[in-house]
């Protein structure tokens, strides 16, 4: 990734943390002809993997009758999120701890 693809793809890595909304937005910005980035397509992939785990894991967690499971849910999606976030805005490509990897892998062709 070069300096250049980083500059002009940061817009949209930023766009994709904020709401799943924010992914479509971002991913379809990124697919215009001459707009297409590596480092927009990477941070698509996190934050829209991150973003249906959440939902996914939030649908089961929230059957749960007990503050303290469903705080340590939040929290621990927080700082994933600040953390996804944050790399985009420093305009670095760290994966998400943990689950960064797989996301990677089931999202390879997105963005491609």
């Amino acid at each position: 990734m070069t300096q250049q693809d980083i500059e002009r793809g940061k817009k949209n890595a930023i766009i994709s943390y904020i709401t799943i909304f924010g992914v479509i937005i971002a991913y379809f910005l990124n697919n215009e002809e001459h707009k297409k980035s590596a480092f927009a397509s990477f941070h698509i992939r996190q934050s829209l993997g991150l973003w249906l785990t959440f939902w996914a894991l939030g649908y089961i967690i929230g059957s749960f009758d007990s503050w303290l499971v469903t705080s340590g849910f939040y929290l621990f999606f927080s700082v994933l999120f600040i953390y996804g976030f944050s790399s985009a805005i420093t305009e670095k490509t760290q994966k998400v701890p943990l689950v960064g990897d797989l996301y990677q892998k089931i999202f390879a062709n997105l963005g491609r």
